[in-house]
């Protein structure tokens, strides 16, 4: 049959009696299939991860099944050179200097609950789920104990949420990897959505931003898996890239293939075991981290206004072989601890090995006003300060008055 034939049969009229009631559009869907001799389509209903591939248990709620998986790491357990239940004797003020939050200075480091999602989407807003959270946390017997959510259908996320804001509401302050920016912020969405409370607000150690102030210098990326690689000696082996997550898992809701969640719930486990063994080693830090790494612990603490465990921690990486940046440091914190002294000497000791604009305003400012030795304060002006025209002039005048006057 041509196909203007088939055009024409599809579009003649559907004879029907007075007395009968034709479905009109199912009667065409049966011309278009026995034409096309093709079946109807068949709804299809995506696997029960409880009862396939993905070990997760389901479990019957008011308002929808939960689906978790439960893991437990021994003490023991290392991720690289760092055993996961060193967090677990991390020092709370420490914590509290590196995320600049006085809040975290008094929780206790055994009730810290860590956070991961994995989303539909990286952009945030209405349409983006959490479809799968991991919840890591220390148990009485000081084991890690990791649970996994997995979000199977969306007619089952307030129970998903539900069972998150029971883990926060034990905790005493969470642990996330760009949590602040990501994932609290969508949990919190997700809980307007689903007609749930406000999750319960806690301290919150957000480990990308302390990153970022001790290794960025260092690294530059602050990729979890960098820092797995270049602080904690770990490489995972193959693992999914983040932005591939999204589509596995619309895959998995379209067909329900289990195959292709495997890899997403292996790198969600991964993920909070990591963090727990970043706040080990943040938690005491002088002796596993790389010597430009306490540089940066050295600033974060002057930052937040630490100066004698700050001056300490720069003693300590120069004494590792920190090197300018060593000298810098310790110079600055000796400044705001008011030993000019020293900072003269820790600032010439590395202008003698960089050229820096910054350290030499230093320096001339030290010249000028402790020092007392305006010629040497104008020689560093006159190689450049990193100031604009006017404050450059301005230093200068007022140093030649300072030269004509002692002359």
């Amino acid at each position: 049959m041509d196909f203007k034939r088939r055009l024409d049969r599809l579009a003649a009229p559907i004879s029907q009696k007075p007395w009968e009631k034709v479905d009109v559009l199912a009667t065409l869907r049966e011309k278009m299939a026995e034409i096309l001799g093709r079946p109807g389509p068949v709804p299809f209903v995506p696997a029960d991860p409880s009862g396939g591939l993905l070990p997760f248990f389901r479990e019957a709620r008011e308002g929808g099944d939960l689906y978790r998986r439960s893991l437990s790491f021994a003490p023991s357990h290392t991720v690289g050179r760092i055993p996961v239940d060193a967090a677990r004797g991390a020092s709370p003020e420490l914590l509290a200097l590196l995320a600049l939050d006085t809040r975290l200075s008094g929780i206790r480091a055994e009730r810290l609950l860590f956070l991961d999602t994995e989303t539909t989407g990286l952009g945030g807003g209405a349409g983006t789920w959490a479809f799968l959270v991991g919840l890591a946390w220390f148990g009485d017997s000081g084991r890690l104990e990791i649970e996994q959510l997995l979000l199977r259908s969306p007619a089952d996320e307030g129970v998903l949420i539900d069972r998150v804001c029971e883990h926060i509401e034990r905790a005493e302050a969470l642990v996330t990897y760009n949590g602040k920016s990501f994932d609290l912020p969508l949990l919190e969405a997700r809980a307007v959505m689903t007609r749930r409370p406000k999750l319960p607000q806690r301290p919150h150690l957000d480990l990308l931003h302390v990153a970022r102030r001790v290794h960025r210098a260092r690294l530059g990326s602050c990729r979890l898996v960098t820092l797995e690689s270049e602080v904690l000696g770990f490489v995972r082996g193959p693992d999914i890239e983040g932005g591939e997550i999204p589509a596995r898992y619309a895959h998995f809701l379209r067909t329900g293939d289990e195959s292709a969640l495997a890899s997403v719930v292996e790198h969600n486990a991964w993920d909070v075991a990591s963090m727990a063994a970043l706040v080990g080693l943040y938690g005491e830090p002088y002796d596993l981290l790389h010597p430009g790494d306490l540089v940066g612990v050295a600033r974060t603490f002057e930052r937040a206004r630490a100066l004698e465990v700050a001056a300490r921690v720069a003693n300590h990486a120069l004494d590792r072989g920190a090197g300018p940046e060593g000298l810098r440091v310790r110079g600055s914190i000796a400044r705001a601890r008011g030993d000019r002294a020293q900072a003269l000497n820790d600032f010439e000791a590395f202008a003698a090995e960089v050229s820096d604009a910054r350290v030499r305003l230093d320096l001339a400012k030290l010249y000028e006003h402790f020092v007392k030795r305006p010629e040497r304060a104008l020689e560093l002006v006159d190689q450049g300060t990193g100031e604009s025209v006017e404050a450059t002039q301005k230093r200068r005048t007022r140093l030649e008055k300072k030269l004509g006057r002692s002359g």
